[in-house]
């Protein structure tokens, strides 16, 4: 890689506000983190409404990197505090572009031999990309999956991100890393992911859309800035590609929109007994839809043909992850919206009918606060008691996010439950 070519970007830019250092520097590489800048990184700090003040970022990130020069989506007050930095700050608009130039220069991806499958949707894309990715291994595929989980490479992991969908730089490194050891790359894709661009330059070939439920709306606002954020990920699906739908209410409200790109309706499966006995999450329905959309996303690239390619399935982890301890069945899984609780929960009903259900949950802090009071009454729906604890508070007081919680639950429910924190 050439210094003098990332320097010619930022030369290049369209630049809302710039400072020029007198000597300028060597440019050897590209940062998201500002911890992990040298003196020839280049970082991307893209900065969004609601985040720290402008001091805060000044001093929990640009104060101590070490990075050459600086790229922001908006002028900061701590600028003159930082007199021999590069400082570019780029029109909101432009930064995906923007990055995304500088990623092609560092982090260059073969888009003509890599097959990219994505995925997005409220409930169900960890549970649908691990199905995609045991269905293609089982056909010979060599596949890098990215999602919730982690990193996967022909079903090994390989990393934890930390992230559902990477930052776009991470995003873009870790392809790189990666691209000739697969042929596939299956990734999940959420909402804050589509909003922030960081899947820009990602050509998919097809796309799946699980569901469509409330979450994020600590984000996003509200229901319609939601579904907006999730429907950009038509704009990525190539031509001769299509986006899976598994939701007919998700369908109709796409294609109502008259969508460049055709939206199929993936009906629901009739699974042989078979199936069911030999893998028991299956009789979940939602697993159901689940393996329908993926069937449809792994026929897109290995063409239709009938397949039992339920027999190479496995549960994954934390999603309906059933354990036995004497004569309980313990039942582990990452429903995190009301949506999701009251499917586990029906679920779990139908499925032991005669057991009494009791629920271990809580809500995360700085996240959707009008979601609790909802996953509250979903809980006290379906158990018989249940115990109300912390799930990871961050900066929010326990405590408020129980009482949250307990709002949306009848007195009766809230007298035989139990909270921790």
């Amino acid at each position: 890689m050439s210094d003098f070519s990332l320097l010619q970007i930022l030369a290049s830019l369209n630049a809302v506000w710039r400072q020029q250092p007198v000597t300028l520097p060597a440019l050897t590489n590209i940062q998201w983190r500002a911890d992990a800048c040298d003196a020839g990184s280049v970082l991307f700090f893209q900065c969004f409404d609601g985040g720290p003040s402008d001091a805060e970022i000044y001093q929990r990130y640009l104060q101590s990197s070490r990075c050459a020069a600086l790229v922001t989506n908006r002028q900061l007050a701590c600028f003159d505090q930082l007199p021999d930095k590069l400082i570019v700050v780029v029109a909101p608009a432009d930064w995906a572009q923007v990055v995304g130039r500088c990623c092609d220069l560092c982090y260059p991806l073969a888009t003509e031999r890599l097959h990219f499958i994505g995925v997005t949707g409220t409930n169900g894309k960890t549970t649908t990309v691990k199905y995609v990715e045991a269905m293609l291994l089982a056909h010979e595929q060599r596949v890098l999956s990215i999602g919730t989980l982690g990193l996967f490479l022909d079903g090994q992991r390989q990393l934890e991100t930390g992230f559902t969908s990477p930052p776009q730089i991470e995003l873009r490194r870790l392809l790189h890393e990666y691209q000739a050891r697969c042929d596939v790359v299956v990734m999940e894709i959420s909402s804050h992911a589509l909003d922030q661009a960081r899947v820009h330059g990602i050509p998919l070939h097809n796309a799946g859309w699980t569901n469509f439920t409330q979450d994020h709306l600590d984000y996003h606002h509200d229901e319609v800035s939601y579904f907006a954020a999730k429907a950009l990920i038509l704009n990525l699906i190539q031509k001769d590609g299509r986006l899976y739908c598994s939701s007919p209410a998700v369908a109709a409200r796409l294609q109502a929109q008259q969508p460049a790109v055709p939206i199929e309706l993936v009906p629901a499966l009739t699974l042989p007994p078979a199936a069911i006995a030999a893998k028991p999450f299956l009789a979940l329905e939602h697993n159901r839809h689940n393996y329908a959309l993926a069937i449809a996303l792994t026929n897109s690239l290995l063409g239709e043909n009938a397949r039992d390619d339920w027999q190479h399935l496995i549960a994954v982890d934390g999603r309906f992850e059933c354990q036995t301890l004497g004569n309980h069945t313990i039942v582990i899984d990452f429903a995190h919206t009301p949506d999701a609780l009251e499917t586990i929960l029906t679920a779990i009903r139908h499925g032991f009918p005669a057991a009494r259900i009791a629920t271990v949950f809580g809500c995360g802090g700085d996240r959707d606060r009008s979601k609790r009071p909802l996953m509250g009454a979903a809980v006290a729906r379906h158990s018989d008691f249940c115990v109300i604890t912390s799930d990871n508070p961050r900066t929010e007081d326990p405590a408020q996010i129980i009482t949250d919680i307990l709002i949306g639950m009848p007195t009766d429910a809230i007298e035989k439950a139990h909270c921790y924190y």
